[in-house]
């Protein structure tokens, strides 16, 4: 785990606000100590859910899209550490093991252009790269029988992990991805719109759920292919479920729920589907918060939920004022997830 950033204990102190009377996550959530193996510690620890960051946006660029993923990480672990520990969620289930490191990888794709040929196969290339990391921590993670969560940085990170789950687990996985877009686009040299094409095509992703595509930014193309495999990719579009009303949210809840569940599946976020949260690709219409801390809390609860990966966000594309915010909505879906995680029966 070499690519590690680890978080440290002043890390932590640095971003959590003390207050006398109160007890906050940043006080109580783990880091790995100084001179230990953190691959050693993830097995050991008490820790049962493993945050992770992926301060990148390369594969956004590989994708036409406008960078800015790279902020959400610092802006989530802020926002996470001055949560509240208390008796419906505490800091002290939670390792923050550290970011990605990919600051050479960022130093290399400043200048370059997504629209010259070869500048977008050097971009393609880095992203190949960065997907051998995050593979490799979160096999280590899983193998470890930890639950990482996964935070910042563009879609291409589902491809690292569902190979790096798949691993661990010895088969194919699952996936479920609450998502304006299907990401699962030709296999055109690696970015963020192709993950979960990469990860099928590869064998390490058996059955894929897309819940809430917009009707209007998926392709005829991809929805050919999606017809052609429809034993093993569906979807369900917001759309039908929120403009028309021919499809209940919590029924298709159930339908996704019951077509992924029956192996270990990841849950996939794309915050791009969140009206007027700030993403490479940001949208006016699409399911409320609610709805998306709903999604969470129903696929956390069953025992195959085997990651959460929250992506896309980029506070640095906000209004300046309020570019705390996403971090501040991070933060709601990780204890969301926690809580209903850990209401699952033995």
């Amino acid at each position: 785990m070499e690519k590690l950033i680890l978080f440290t204990i002043n890390d932590l102190a640095k971003v959590t606000n003390h207050r006398s009377g109160e007890i906050k996550f940043g006080e109580k959530m783990l880091t790995v100590p100084k001179g230990i193996d953190p691959a050693q510690f993830i097995k050991t620890c008490e820790a049962k859910y493993i945050l992770l960051g992926i301060p990148e946006d390369i594969g956004v660029r590989a994708n036409y899209g406008r960078p800015g993923a790279a902020s959400a990480w610092q802006c989530a672990i802020s926002s996470i550490a001055n949560i509240q520990h208390n008796r419906f969620c505490k800091g002290s289930q939670i390792l923050v093991l550290g970011q990605l490191n990919v600051c050479e990888e960022m130093k290399e794709v400043k200048d370059l252009d997504f629209n010259d040929i070869d500048d977008r196969s050097k971009l393609s290339q880095l992203v190949e790269k960065i997907d051998k990391d995050v593979s490799h921590i979160i096999f280590n993670i899983i193998k470890a029988g930890k639950t990482p969560i996964v935070i910042g940085g563009g879609h291409n990170n589902s491809y690292g992990n569902i190979k790096g789950t798949a691993l661990a687990k010895g088969k194919p996985i699952n996936a479920v991805n609450f998502d304006a877009h299907s990401d699962f686009r030709i296999l055109e040299g690696r970015h963020s719109g192709n993950g979960f094409s990469y990860a099928y095509e590869e064998g390490f992703l058996k059955k894929y759920f897309i819940f809430g595509l917009h009707e209007n930014y998926t392709s005829k193309s991809v929805l050919d292919i999606i017809k052609k495999i429809e034993d093993r990719v569906r979807y369900t579009t917001y759309d039908s479920i929120n403009i028309r009303r021919e499809k209940n949210f919590n029924q298709e809840l159930i339908l996704a729920s019951q077509f992924v569940q029956t192996d270990f599946y990841g849950i996939e976020v794309d915050l791009d589907a969140i009206p007027n949260v700030a993403s490479s690709a940001m949208t006016l219409s699409g399911f409320s918060i609610e709805e998306l801390r709903q999604f969470i809390t129903y696929f956390g609860k069953h025992k195959n939920a085997a990651y959460l990966h929250i992506c896309e966000g980029a506070p640095e594309l906000c209004y300046e004022k309020n570019n705390h915010l996403i971090g501040k909505l991070i933060g709601y879906l990780v204890t969301d997830f926690i809580k209903s995680n850990n209401s699952i029966e033995p």
